[in-house]
């Protein structure tokens, strides 16, 4: 009952609508008939079913026809736009509504035979079609208003859970960041001077900290901290995948200003990395790719590892990409995209 099947709308939101046109139809009908028709002979109830079945909801099948594409492009097609620009629209689509459904219900009814009101009864067959216009549509907007309440509620819900898995994840790593440099500098110390590489892998791990704990700290740092971050961290797995692992970053230098969230790359690569090429005996190759469209900063991390089926299942196997998620629909309502790359594995998209 609840499963989507067309533009997000479910079984019983169908069920749900063509009930309120049963019931508009069989009152309608059967008022004008009570009202027309002689009745001293024949049973109110027998005259309301005559009265719906003449009619045969020939009129409110037609009001059906001029809402559903009403609906769509309202509801569907601009949904992103503001809501005082979508009401506005019904002005132009009332009149629409009206005339248009009134001329072919009347065509029709004289080309069979059938009844409709004629004379100075006809001015309700724009009342009337005008009052259940405006009912339907106002009950379609307090629903679209109350699904989109219980989503934020549902995220909002969703992003204290995750905040409360941080903070004790946190908790439980907290050490001294202090005490921390200052290992690190021991071990480096500690190494002979020929080993070179293995210093510079450990001064690039204590500058992943050392970031880490900035960003603790702000809301927002430049693109190009952010980047600098992520290069860390892959110079780190490219020493451990060596050749099986192909680093590309495509970001021009004048958007390096840009502000953007801290540890927001980190998870989505790491994912990248762990998902797409250390399941592959030969390897891939990662690619970043940041650039600025209108007012928008895109973003596109792509692998050619072995890719996903369940792409859903990739948010229910750590917090890291979940948690990135939250953040975008909370910071940005922006989405975060799971597709197929091509010719192979999984390419992550989003904007701000």
């Amino acid at each position: 009952m609840s499963k989507k099947l067309v533009w997000g709308i479910t079984f019983r939101e169908i069920l749900f609508v063509l009930a309120f046109y049963l019931f508009s139809s069989f009152f309608y009908h059967w008022v004008v008939w009570l009202s027309a028709a002689d009745w001293t002979d024949t049973p109110i109830t027998l005259l309301g079913i005559k009265a719906f079945v003449d009619g045969g909801g020939l009129q409110y099948g037609i009001f059906l026809l001029f809402t559903i594409p009403i609906w769509w492009l309202v509801f569907v097609k601009l949904k992103g736009i503001k809501l005082w620009k979508r009401l506005s629209l019904h002005l132009i689509f009332l009149p629409i509504f009206i005339y248009t459904a009134r001329y072919i219900y009347y065509d029709i009814c004289e080309a069979i035979g059938w009844f409709h009101l004629e004379g100075s009864g006809q001015i309700w067959d724009l009342y009337i079609p005008a009052l259940f216009y405006l009912v339907q549509f106002g009950i379609f907007h307090a629903y679209e208003y109350y699904k989109e309440n219980q989503r934020k509620l549902k995220l909002e819900g969703e992003l204290k859970q995750a905040a409360l898995k941080s903070e004790l994840a946190a908790i439980k790593a907290q050490l001294n960041p202090h005490f921390l440099y200052n290992v690190f500098n021991t071990i480096n110390a500690s190494v002979p001077a020929k080993q070179e590489k293995t210093r510079q892998l450990i001064a690039t791990l204590a500058d992943l900290f050392r970031y880490q704990l900035k960003a603790s700290k702000k809301e927002l740092v430049t693109l190009e901290e952010e980047l600098d971050f992520v290069k860390k961290y892959l110079d780190l797995e490219k020493a451990r995948f060596e050749e099986r692992l192909q680093i590309e970053i495509n970001v021009a230098e004048e958007i390096y200003k840009e502000q953007v969230p801290p540890m927001l790359l980190q998870p989505l690569v790491e994912n990248s990395v762990k998902h797409g090429i250390s399941n592959s005996l030969k390897g891939g190759s990662i690619s970043i790719s940041i650039f600025k469209e209108g007012e928008k900063l895109k973003f596109e991390i792509a692998d050619t590892g072995i890719g996903v089926k369940d792409k859903t299942a990739l948010f229910n196997k750590g917090v890291g990409l979940t948690n990135t998620k939250l953040r975008l629909q909370k910071m940005y309502q922006t989405q975060l995209e799971v597709l197929d790359n091509d010719p192979q594995g999984l390419k992550i998209r989003f904007a701000l």
